[in-house]
């Protein structure tokens, strides 16, 4: 993946270079000198896609730091594992909301975190675009049809780990993070049997915080919700 810091859109670039494993594009614009104001584009297909960033110089202090590597199990023992495969997996998510309020899915327990929620979206195919993946992972983990809105946010996470069909990995997950709606909201049927999605199903707007969500997920809510539910997405 590559990535394209601009200062405004249109603009001649002030820094590019592809994403290494482990980065944060955040992370790494902060230590080349700027820092991220908003996506502007994720272009392209998997696995050759461009993300293009605004930024603005920080003026701070940007010494370069070591990525931070995570284990999300405590109790893995790597010392009989062969080397850990490096995986870096493209995906695309969506902050989905309709009339019903907000599209939540609930990890099965071939997960880390079987039981918690998310939000819908998944592994961009290759040859796929960011966009056409959401679309349709949506409706494979919901039966929802959606409409995108605007490109939101970018959320990465580094860890060791065992994988769903229990290989270890050094896994670095790149999430493109859109904004979407959904014209007609039906009772959320999961089509994706076997998978990482055990449930669906539309959270009221006014519960959403009494939801268990996965730490990803929280986090983006908590700094996209509110705003997003006053834009004129879930119709009045």
């Amino acid at each position: 993946m590559r990535i394209i810091g601009v200062e405004v859109a249109g603009g001649a670039p002030v820094f590019t270079g592809a994403l290494p494993h482990g980065a944060d594009p955040h992370r790494l614009a902060w230590e080349l000198g700027y820092r991220i104001v908003r996506p502007l584009s994720a272009s392209g297909s998997a696995p050759d896609l461009t993300l293009t960033v605004q930024v603005g110089r920080h003026g701070r202090s940007s010494a370069l730091q070591a990525p931070r590597t995570r284990s999300i199990d405590p109790d893995l023992d790597l010392s009989g594992e062969a080397t850990p495969v490096v995986r870096q997996r493209l995906a695309a998510y969506g902050i989905v909301l309709s009339e019903r309020g907000l599209l939540a899915t609930q990890f099965s327990d071939r997960t880390a975190v079987p039981g918690l929620w998310g939000l819908p979206g998944g592994g961009i195919d290759p040859g796929e675009s960011p966009s056409r993946a959401l679309v349709r992972e949506v409706v494979e983990e919901s039966g929802q049809e959606l409409e995108i809105s605007h490109l939101l946010d970018i959320q990465t996470d580094h860890w060791i780990g065992r994988s769903p069909s229990r290989v270890v990995e050094d896994f670095h997950a790149v999430r493109i993070i859109y904004a979407a709606s959904c014209p007609t909201p039906t009772d959320p049927v999961v089509h994706d049997h076997g998978g990482t999605t055990a449930a669906a199903a539309w959270v009221p707007l006014d519960g959403w915080t009494r939801v268990a969500w996965s730490s990803g997920a929280r986090a983006l809510l908590d700094r996209h919700l509110r705003e997003l539910s006053r834009s004129g997405l879930v119709p009045r």
